[in-house]
């Protein structure tokens, strides 16, 4: 499934560049100057964006990425979907792609600058989405009947998006 894919693209990609500005918080080993592009954050240099990207969009899309997968019973996911005939990970891959969007969208209000990685990875993020919301992809996520809801706006299992 596409789906898998990009999930494993975004936190392996995010791995590598949250472990490069761990390591090098100073952000010269990415050609990313700490002085000049954070001028404008709170921080003085990338241990902290660094850890959040490594743990939020590098861990946590493999974590997702697995639920889709193996597709396990969380309850504390379970908690956080609204979307209750369809399996937690799938509403989870929604949140993904949220949370890259406005990550990448506050990381270029802060170095106030866009590039090309930025529009990529700005991309990426609604792309997720994109395939998470298509009809097929809903339909791999509906829960065996007895373990959803089941709400009187559900049209064989798909949520209707109206634009």
């Amino acid at each position: 499934m596409f789906l898998y894919v990009l999930q494993a693209f975004l936190g392996l990609g995010a791995i590598a560049g949250g472990v490069m500005l761990i390591i090098d918080p100073s952000g010269s080993m990415m050609g990313m100057p700490a002085d000049t592009l954070l001028k404008r954050s709170p921080f003085s240099d990338f241990l902290i964006p660094g850890i959040i990207l490594l743990a939020v969009f590098g861990v946590f899309p493999l974590f997702v990425l697995y639920g889709m997968v193996k597709k396990p019973r969380w309850a504390w996911a379970d908690t956080l979907t609204p979307f209750k005939e369809l399996h937690s990970s799938w509403a989870l891959s929604l949140y993904v792609g949220f949370g890259q969007i406005i990550w990448i969208m506050v990381e270029t209000y802060i170095m106030n600058s866009v590039s090309l990685v930025h529009v990529f990875y700005m991309s990426l993020g609604l792309l997720i989405q994109i395939v998470t919301l298509l009809p097929s992809v809903q339909r791999f996520f509906l829960l065996p009947p007895g373990q959803g809801s089941h709400l009187p706006d559900r049209e064989a299992g798909i949520y209707k998006v109206n634009l």
